[in-house]
């Protein structure tokens, strides 16, 4: 559900799927508080310089104004669900190269 989806003013969800061996770059969102629960896989999440595990279950709060990124150093998929509040739009959320290294095709991406 993007930024303005359903009706949605303050909210906004998305689904991610990282594959394994590929990492976002550090990105922060200067007004929106973000949480992510971790479905399936394991991976880390670099937050403020700090590193953590994630696994099935874990859920992580992300500050606004806040370095950070996801990384799958697994050997499946890290599925997790990402809140934002207020509302964010996909292409703000996630950097183009993790779009394009977890769907193979960039056509549909621009530079963020």
């Amino acid at each position: 559900m993007d930024a303005g989806e359903l009706g949605s003013r303050n909210l906004s969800v998305n689904w991610l799927e990282v594959p394994p061996g590929v990492s976002e770059e550090l990105r922060s969102h200067e007004e929106a508080e973000q949480v992510y629960i971790v479905v399936a896989g394991s991976g880390t999440m670099t937050a403020t310089g700090d590193t953590h595990r994630l696994s099935p279950g874990d859920l992580v709060l992300i500050q606004p104004a806040t370095d950070h990124a996801v990384a799958n150093d697994g050997d499946v998929a890290l599925a997790l669900v990402s809140v934002q509040s207020p509302a964010v739009s996909a292409d703000e959320l996630y950097s183009r190269r993790l779009a394009t290294q977890a769907t193979g095709y960039d056509d549909d991406f621009e530079d963020v």
